[in-house]
């Protein structure tokens, strides 16, 4: 999709487009919560992904193929919420440092809990999505 067609569909998105494919996105830090302080990092976990989430509404991809992205998005915000109460010393490093070190190299970790090999190869997708969406938005993505 041309650069300034996906720009005027992004204006186009608002916050109803942005609720009907994510209606649960404002309970995602919840969630993720193994105790209270992980709230905040949730929180701005949420605020990086939301212009990407954003993003692949505007990519016209089918609805099965968002979703995925979506779940898998989930899934990466839970598992650097685990890294951050497995090793405390990440708390305080920003939460955009966190989720650039996770998806670098165009693919995600692995998932704790076991995903298939199918499973793994499409979580590694998104995160190839997002870290090539953050490298691109570099200066206009929350920190």
């Amino acid at each position: 999709m041309p650069k300034k067609l996906k720009e005027t569909l992004g204006a186009i998105l608002c916050e109803p487009d942005l609720a009907a494919y994510c209606p649960d996105l404002a309970t995602w830090s919840a969630s993720w919560c193994a105790e209270e302080r992980d709230v905040i990092p949730g929180e701005q976990i949420v605020a990086v992904f939301t212009p990407f989430l954003v993003d692949l509404l505007a990519q016209g991809l089918s609805r099965k193929t968002r979703h995925l992205h979506r779940d898998n998005l989930w899934l990466l915000g839970g598992e650097i919420i685990r890294d951050i109460n497995e090793t405390p010393k990440l708390r305080k490093r920003p939460v955009k440092e966190l989720i650039l070190q996770a998806v670098a190299g165009d693919e995600g970790p692995l998932i704790h809990g076991g995903l298939s090999e199918q499973e793994q190869r499409s979580f590694d997708s998104t995160c190839q999505k997002l870290n090539r969406f953050l490298a691109t938005h570099a200066n206009s993505n929350p920190k």
